[in-house]
């Protein structure tokens, strides 16, 4: 951005972000509170964790094409066709619950799940709007917009059970209407006000070529694997990568089988609601302070340390499992698994957006789809593992879903790296 006219277009697309990751929050925190236990009740414990799963399977099955969309027709265009997606989801999702069918439910919850896909590649336009000195704290300052939504989000719950058996829907289906309003509004926020932005090429965060650097044979744009295996060939690239999908995958593991725990434990949806919006204020409520970490101090040192606040978490889940009433300190397990969570995702994305070329959106794209596809997984399997270990198994699986990210961290800080590399 060079012009007094550049940075108005870009204040103006960052604030519309803003307020559309805003709306997208309430509807993706007011659905995932009730998702895994709607899933229960038309299939039982065994299956409450496909719930989540579906969502977060539709966000990786959806953040390649709309990648893709975005390079081709702008980030308006797929961010506005995201949220009409999870709309139409969140209509799928009231439908399933009044015909009480299990598979429908799965397929709402899939285009639910895009939402969440829209949510995380607004970080990337947001990045696209930024200088390299700024550009984490811009994107994470677009996060963290989600708090105001994805706090208030779960605290619609009750609320929103209560609308919808008012209008004739079954238990637990209430809190879709609020989702399918604010993707409706969300969309047409991105629709009607987001700027026509040509695909921007942020500033490299480094002055030097990466010491494993090979030479790009060409300019043609590449695909998805192909930008892949670019990433495989570089540390601090490889290590963002890994890092996001593991991060995420923690994270889904716990926090979906956290409102069953809960619920075993015959807490109300009251506390469940309070405990996932503590759970989305610790995701969300620090970014711009990790922001300014990666800024400062490098993606991977950021990333680090979210992965050391993930071990505190699960550390403190692991506690909590043994206590018969340890609805307190699941909270609190909860909110600091958020915040490991916040600083991984920010200092990867950071050193993903500093990335140049034409690798970069589809680097961009497949990282989320790897993210929303091992999170599905994690998912699909946490509802097993706590039907035969209890919380207790659940955390220790989250344990072992991190080894891979510290073993690309060592490799990573050996290749004396703490920012992204550039592509010529």
């Amino acid at each position: 951005m060079t012009t007094a006219a550049d940075h108005a277009t870009s204040r103006r697309a960052v604030g519309v972000l803003i307020a559309s990751n805003l709306l997208g929050g309430v509807g993706v925190a007011s659905g995932v509170a009730v998702g895994g236990l709607l899933a229960e009740r038309l299939g039982g414990t065994s299956v409450a964790g496909l719930g989540q799963a579906a969502s977060v399977l539709g966000a990786a099955i959806a953040a390649v094409p709309l990648a893709r969309l975005a390079a081709r027709a702008g980030r308006r265009r797929s961010l506005a066709l995201g949220y009409a997606l999870a709309t139409a989801g969140a209509l799928t999702i009231l439908t399933a619950a009044v015909v009480n069918q299990l598979i429908v439910l799965l397929a709402g919850l899939g285009l639910f799940g895009v939402a969440q896909a829209v949510n995380l590649q607004s970080r990337y336009a947001a990045g696209e709007n930024a200088t390299a000195a700024t550009r984490g704290r811009t994107m994470a300052i677009v996060i963290w917009a989600t708090t105001i939504g994805s706090v208030a989000g779960p605290n619609l719950t009750d609320p929103g059970n209560a609308a919808g058996i008012a209008a004739g829907l079954p238990s637990l289906a209430g809190p879709y209407l609020f989702s399918l309003v604010t993707f409706a509004l969300a969309g047409t926020v991105i629709a009607l006000f987001y700027p026509r932005l040509p695909t921007a090429q942020p500033t490299s965060l480094t002055s030097e070529p990466e010491p494993s650097r090979e030479p790009e044979p060409s300019r043609e744009p590449v695909g998805t694997l192909a930008s892949l295996r670019w990433a495989g060939r570089h540390a601090v690239a490889r290590y963002a990568v890994v890092l996001t999908a593991c991060a995420h995958s923690v994270m889904v593991m716990v926090m979906v089988m956290t409102p069953v725990h809960l619920a075993h434990h015959g807490m109300s949806l009251t506390v469940v609601g309070v405990v996932i919006s503590l759970h989305i204020l610790g995701m969300f409520g620090l970014s711009p302070v990790f922001g300014w970490c990666a800024d400062r101090f490098g993606g991977v040192r950021t990333g680090a340390g979210g992965m050391a606040g993930l071990v505190v978490a699960l550390v403190l889940g692991l506690v909590a499992a043994q206590e018969t009433a340890g609805g307190v300190l699941t909270a609190v397990a909860l909110t600091v698994l958020g915040v490991g969570w916040s600083a991984c995702v920010i200092g990867a994305s950071a050193l993903l957006a500093a990335t140049e070329g034409h690798v970069r959106l589809p680097l961009q794209g497949a990282t989320d789809a790897g993210m929303n596809g091992a999170g599905a997984l994690a998912a699909a399997l946490a509802g097993p593992i706590l039907a035969w270990g209890g919380f207790t198994a659940v955390n220790v699986a989250g344990a072992v879903l991190l080894v891979p990210a510290v073993v690309v961290l060592v490799a990573a800080l050996r290749a004396g790296r703490v920012k992204a590399p550039a592509v010529a």
